[in-house]
């Protein structure tokens, strides 16, 4: 797949809303991702999940390829009505040149 258009997303959250975040993309009929567990970080003026007892917890990491914006739109808009205001997500968008 080449596309201008394409755009890949990566989905950065407190794995306490797991839940929360498999609903909503449920809900935008997104069945497709690369999901990596247990990751360690720190976000700009947000909490660390290192998994340890001075800094619990750790992030999942959803990775989702689109070919068009009305998706990814509708993505940003989910996160940010839904997931965004208890700060527990991070939605990082950029330019996909090619899937192969």
């Amino acid at each position: 797949m080449n596309g201008d258009r394409m755009k890949i997303i990566f989905l950065v959250y407190h794995d306490v809303i797991e839940d929360r975040v498999s609903k909503l993309l449920d809900e935008l009929k997104i069945d497709y991702f690369t999901e990596w567990e247990n990751v360690k970080g720190k976000g700009h003026n947000s909490d660390a999940h290192l998994g340890s007892r001075t800094f619990p917890g750790y992030n999942s990491v959803r990775m989702i390829a689109f070919q068009d914006d009305q998706s990814v739109n509708s993505i940003i808009e989910g996160v940010s009505d839904v997931l965004r205001k208890d700060d527990k997500v991070r939605l990082f968008q950029l330019p996909l040149e090619k899937i192969i």
